[in-house]
């Protein structure tokens, strides 16, 4: 019964506490901005920032869709262009931001700090945007493999846009990534699903093209597999003791019914 109480007391507490609030950010004048004045203000987005000159933008559209590489001078346009971004927000560090199979996320932060002429500067270069080394022995099956098998690789994802995270010491300039392994073989969530959708449009292209449609180039998916997830108040989460100890919801089966 103690127990059943102490749980009802947590959820009562809750859902009555006083901190349940959304910290809206206030114009110059003390009132509230509306979502549209700072909707997507801490993401960078290729296609959509003023600190790109158009023949970029499209260039590395034309790159995504054609599935080949950036040439190095646009990289170290676009990694000025977003180091300047993220300095103008406060930003510290940056990193690149993957979803290792450990069910979470991960990330490898370094500070935008370099040395030029033996003066300080603030600095991302096209090789950091483009590709990092992150320790993968920590990984699934990394500390089996030789030291330099084990190594994971970050690929930067340009369908991806990069976006800030607050910390407790400053922003983080996070780089959307894919990572794989030595061989090639995908260590994440995300490489297989960037190549199923690359060759879905392969495929769907080339039936275009056998169609009649020979000025298709790529196709765009905007379709897919179904998924949801469900957000839980951390009071609720530490009193449910089956999501502490299980991770999901158990639900018990209802006691069998015993006739005389």
């Amino acid at each position: 019964m103690a127990t059943v109480e102490t749980r009802d007391n947590a959820r009562r507490s809750a859902v009555q506490r006083e901190e349940r609030f959304i910290d809206r950010p206030l114009r110059e004048d003390g009132q509230y901005k509306r979502i549209s004045e700072y909707y997507g203000e801490l993401v960078f987005d290729l296609q959509t920032t003023d600190r790109l000159p158009d023949a970029i933008k499209k260039e590395v559209r034309e790159c995504s869709t054609q599935k080949r590489q950036l040439n190095k001078e646009t990289v170290e346009v676009i990694a000025n262009a977003a180091t300047e971004w993220a300095l103008s927000h406060g930003a510290t560090h940056f990193c690149h931001w993957f979803q290792p199979l450990t069910g979470g996320t991960a990330e490898k932060q370094d500070s935008f700090l370099d040395l030029k002429n033996g003066l300080p500067i603030e600095r991302l270069s096209a090789s950091q945007l483009i590709q990092g080394e992150p320790d993968a022995s920590s990984f699934p099956n990394g500390g089996s493999r030789s030291t330099f098998e084990a190594r994971g690789y970050t690929s930067w994802d340009l369908s991806s846009p990069m976006f800030l995270v607050e910390g407790i010491n400053g922003m983080t300039l996070c780089i959307p990534t894919a990572f794989v392994s030595y061989t090639g073989e995908a260590l994440d969530m995300k490489t297989p699903l960037l190549r199923s959708v690359t060759k879905l449009s392969e495929v769907a292209t080339k039936f275009l093209n056998l169609a009649g449609h020979a000025e298709s180039k790529n196709v765009t998916i905007t379709c897919g597999c179904e998924q949801e997830y469900f957000l839980i108040d951390k009071s609720y989460y530490y009193a449910r003791p089956d999501l502490v100890q299980t991770g999901r919801t158990l639900l018990e089966k209802p006691p069998l019914s015993i006739s005389s």
